[in-house]
């Protein structure tokens, strides 16, 4: 089958391929009634304009902008990233759109990174990490750069987003631990000021009905551990955890069996983001698969549409599907809850 061309787009909206070039340049006036057909034939035909055609019509960088202000071990070890990146990118290759990912050390790093997409050296961004309190979606908006946020961002903006709910997942593993007659559960989060992660521990706080045993992680192996061990130290220890993603769930699994506790049968352990090993732990990791690549796509798509000028929209992606394996499968025991680490 052949690929659209102009000139299907020109006919399903019921224009010249003049217009379609104007609709989607902006160099000439175009009603928003006339631009919106446009947008929609493009939608629907999955049209892609060839080189020679946007360098005569646009003066665009054809380039999008990730930056990430993570620590690279986080990113390097976070299974998330490069299944997300997969996705955006299978998108962006049925344009010949590159993407340029940069990974900074700090606030001042990130904002020239953003600058520097305003002036041209990308036609827009995808925002990940969205904080409760954002300084990026205003700045973004300042500087006029199309943006899609990826996350449950709730504050006031004018941006494409992707959506998905983070709070359910947890409500559905702490409800099978409650079957399961687990009553001291514990949640280590991400950090608070992330969305997903506050999403995830709202969640914990509401189902659980306390926050007492709930600790404050940042994503790395190293905070699992900590957090964990901080937990098994209380004098009536969680008998179940469940840990905001599968990097600090791993390494909570390993601390408890180092200091000779049964998983699961003294403790349940449950991650987020079904890591690739996590089917394959001994005993197999209770995770929540999120499917990054999907939401990346979702993300790439908008981002096309925003760029060639279609109005903000939002979608909402529902993608979180719990894998409940062994390490959450035993009864509560009772004495788990007397034991001393």
């Amino acid at each position: 089958m052949s690929r659209p061309t102009i000139a299907d787009v020109a006919r399903e909206a019921g224009v010249t391929k003049a217009t379609v070039s104007h609709a989607l340049s902006g160099n000439r006036p175009v009603s928003e009634a006339t631009r919106a057909r446009v947008l929609a034939a493009v939608e629907r035909l999955n049209w892609v304009p060839s080189q020679s055609a946007r360098s005569l019509a646009t003066s665009r960088a054809n380039a999008v902008g990730v930056v990430l202000a993570r620590d690279p071990q986080v990113i390097a070890n976070d299974s998330f990233f490069p299944a997300f990146i997969a996705g955006v990118e299978s998108v962006l290759a049925e344009t010949d759109t590159a993407l340029l990912l940069q990974v900074v050390a700090d606030r001042d790093a990130e904002e020239r990174a953003y600058r520097a997409m305003s002036h041209g050296r990308a036609d827009g961004a995808i925002l990940l990490d969205l904080r409760v309190e954002d300084w990026r979606v205003p700045l973004l908006t300042e500087l006029g750069v199309p943006t899609v946020i990826v996350g449950a961002y709730d504050q006031e903006h004018d941006f494409s987003c992707v959506r998905t709910d983070d709070g359910a997942p947890v409500r559905e593993i702490i409800a099978h631990l409650h079957e399961q007659g687990h009553t001291r559960i514990a949640h280590v989060s991400g950090p608070l000021d992330y969305v997903h992660s506050k999403a995830r521990a709202d969640a914990y706080v509401d189902a659980i009905g306390d926050a007492s045993l709930l600790r404050e992680g940042d994503f790395t192996a190293g905070s699992g551990r900590d957090r964990t061990a901080e937990l098994l130290a209380l004098p009536q220890p969680p008998t179940a955890i469940v840990y905001s993603n599968d990097t600090m769930a791993i390494a909570g699994l390993s601390y408890a069996r180092s200091q000779g506790v049964a998983v699961p049968r003294e403790l349940a352990i449950a991650g987020f983001d079904d890591d690739h090993l996590a089917a394959h732990m001994s005993p197999a990791l209770t995770s929540v698969s999120s499917d990054p690549a999907a939401r990346g796509r979702a993300a790439a798509r908008l981002l096309r549409a925003d760029i060639l000028g279609a109005r903000p929209r939002t979608e909402l992606i529902d993608c979180n599907v719990v894998h409940f394996r062994a390490s959450t499968s035993a009864p509560a025991n009772p004495d788990a809850s007397r034991r001393k680490s």
